[in-house]
C-alpha cells in the first residue's frame, strides 16, 4: 500500500498532561499556526508551521485552515444507544425515568433493523458533534451491539462498547439470566474485542438490575479475556443508593458490592459517581478504576453535582459523558458547559484547560488508551478535529474580543456545539464534514 501522507496547517491545541497535577501552563502545547502532519492514518509530526515545512515534500497535500482550532478527537466516557429515541424527556428522576421511559425504548432492539437503523444515527451525531471515541452501553439484546460495531468498523474508528447485563428489576420483555448474559457477552467478545480499533466492555447495568449471580459471571468473564473493558453505573442518585444498601445488606455500600464480584480494576468505568464518599474515591483510585463525569444528564435528571475537587485529591481518572439519553446533548462542547456550571455551584473553578483534558487526554486515561488516542503527539492515531471559530455569527462576533488562547477556548466550550465542529478524522479519514 502506498504511503499516504498529508498536512493540516492551523492554530493547533491538545492537552499533554492533566492540570491538577502540573499545573496550567505546563499541561497543554499551543501552536498559533501550527501543522499536524499525517502518515498512514498515524500522526508523524506537530509543530509550528515555519519550522515543519521546509522538512516535507514539495508534492505533499496541504489542508489549510486559517480561522480554525484542530484539537485531539473527542472521548465520551459514558453513552447509551439504545436511548438516542428518548433524549430529552420530561419530568422524573433516574428510577421513575427509567420505567417510565428508558425500559421501553430499549425493548424496540430486538429487531435488527431497529438496532441497525439507530446504530447508524447514532455514530452520524457521535462524528458530528466531534467525538471520535465512545464508551457505549447497548441493550440487553447481542443485535445492538453488533449493529454498533459493524457501522463502526466500515469507519475505522476507535470504540468501545458491550451488551447489557440485567436479570433481574427490569421488565420481563428486557431480562437476560445470569447464564445468557455470559454465553452472550463471551460470544460478542471472540467476534468483535481487538478487531480494528474495536473493544468490548462487560456491562452491568447496574447493582439493583443483576443478581449475585450475574455479577459474578461479569467479574469471570474479565478474568478470562486480557484487556476487556467493564462499564456500569455508581452513586448516580440518592433513592438508587439507598435502594442498593437494600438489595446488598451484606455490603459495606455501593461500590464495595461491585468490589466483591471483582469488577474494579484498571479498565473499569464507573459512571456518575455524584455521591460517593472519600474511602470510595480513594479505592477506585487505589485500583486503577476511573469515573465518568456526566453534567448534562446529573442537572437534567436532578442526581447532583459531581464533586471533581474530591477526585483529585485522590488522583482518580476521570473522563467526561454525555450518558445520552439522560444527558442533552451529544455535544461534549455543551457538556463542558454545563460541567462549568457544576463547578461553579460548589464554589470551585473548572479552567478551559482542565476542560480539554477531561474531553480529552483525561478521557483516554480513564480508557487507558493515552497510548493511541487523546492527544496530537506523533505515534498516536490521528483523530483529530477541525473547530471553526465563524461556525455561528454570535461565536464569531465573540472570538474576535478574544484576548487570549485560554479565552478562546473557553468560548469555543461555552457558545459552541455540533456547528463548531468543521471537520472529524478518525485514523487519517475525514468522517465528517460539516
Amino acid at each position: 500500500m502506498p504511503l499516504t501522507r498529508k498536512a493540516y496547517r492551523a492554530a493547533i491545541l491538545h492537552s499533554i498532561a492533566d492540570p491538577a497535577e502540573v499545573g496550567i501552563e505546563a499541561s497543554y502545547e499551543y501552536f498559533e499556526d501550527g501543522l499536524l502532519v499525517v502518515d498512514n492514518g498515524q500522526i508523524s509530526a506537530l509543530g509550528h508551521a515555519s519550522e515543519l515545512l521546509a522538512s516535507l515534500p514539495a508534492d505533499i497535500e496541504i489542508t489549510h485552515y486559517p480561522d480554525a482550532l484542530i484539537t485531539p478527537g473527542f472521548i465520551d466516557t459514558h453513552i447509551h444507544l439504545p436511548q438516542t429515541g428518548m433524549v430529552g424527556a420530561y419530568g422524573e428522576q433516574l428510577l421513575d425515568w427509567l420505567n417510565t421511559y428508558t425500559f421501553p425504548c430499549e425493548s424496540q432492539f430486538a429487531d435488527r433493523a431497529h438496532a441497525e437503523e439507530v446504530a447508524e444515527i447514532f455514530i452520524k451525531e457521535l462524528l458530528r458533534n466531534g467525538t471520535t471515541t465512545a464508551l457505549v452501553f447497548g441493550s440487553v439484546h447481542p443485535q445492538s451491539v453488533n449493529a454498533f460495531f459493524e457501522a463502526a468498523e466500515k469507519l475505522d474508528l476507535r470504540m468501545i462498547a458491550g451488551k447489557v447485563m440485567m436479570d433481574r428489576n427490569a421488565p420481563d420483555y428486557l431480562t437476560d439470566t445470569a447464564e445468557s448474559s455470559y454465553l452472550e457477552s463471551k460470544a460478542l467478545i471472540e467476534r468483535w474485542h481487538g478487531k480494528g480499533r474495536l473493544h468490548y466492555a462487560v456491562t452491568p447495568r447496574f447493582a439493583p438490575t443483576s443478581t449475585p449471580e450475574q455479577l459474578t459471571l461479569a467479574g469471570q468473564l474479565l478474568g478470562e479475556y486480557p484487556d476487556l473493558y467493564m462499564q456500569t453505573h455508581i452513586s448516580e442518585n440518592l433513592q438508587e443508593v439507598e435502594w442498593v444498601k437494600e438489595l446488598f445488606p451484606e455490603r459495606k455500600g455501593y461500590l464495595d458490592v461491585y468490589d466483591h464480584y471483582q469488577l474494579l480494576g484498571e479498565r473499569s468505568v464507573f459512571a456518575h459517581g455524584v455521591h460517593l464518599c472519600d474511602d470510595e474515591c480513594a479505592r477506585l483510585a487505589q485500583t486503577g478504576s476511573a469515573v465518568a463525569f456526566c453534567p448534562t444528564s446529573n442537572l437534567f435528571l436532578g442526581s447532583g453535582l459531581f464533586n471533581l475537587p474530591m477526585a483529585e485529591k485522590h488522583k482518580l481518572n476521570v473522563g467526561l459523558g454525555t450518558d445520552v439519553g439522560g444527558g442533552t446533548s451529544f455535544s461534549l462542547l455543551q457538556t463542558l458547559n454545563e460541567a462549568y456550571k457544576v463547578m461553579q455551584l460548589q464554589g470551585a473553578r473548572l479552567s478551559p484547560f482542565k476542560s480539554l483534558y477531561l474531553a480529552t487526554l483525561g478521557g483516554a486515561r480513564a480508557l487507558r488508551l493515552e497510548e493511541r488516542i487523546g492527544t496530537l503527539q506523533p505515534g498516536t492515531d490521528a483523530d483529530f478535529l477541525v473547530l471553526d471559530y465563524n461556525a455561528t455569527p454570535l461565536l464569531s462576533y465573540r472570538l474576535k474580543q478574544s484576548k487570549s488562547i485560554a479565552e478562546t477556548l473557553f468560548v469555543l466550550m461555552t457558545l459552541g456545539d455540533d456547528r463548531t465542529v468543521a471537520q472529524t478524522y478518525a485514523a487519517g479519514n475525514l468522517v465528517h464534514q460539516r
